[in-house]
């Protein structure tokens, strides 16, 4: 029968693993929001310059 105890003190979690997760989470993403409000500054910069 698996001792579950002694194989979780086994275990060590894959580094490639930890390494994907890194790269996730330190990954600067643009959202829907992030890109509405850079198409409203954009806007507002175009009707300055027609003004």
């Amino acid at each position: 029968m698996i001792n579950f105890e002694e194989e979780l003190k086994k275990f060590h979690p894959s580094l490639e693993v930890e390494d994907a997760e890194d790269a996730i989470y330190n990954q600067d993403l643009t959202d829907m929001a992030d890109l509405l409000v850079k198409m409203l500054k954009e806007s507002e910069e175009k009707s300055n310059e027609v003004s």
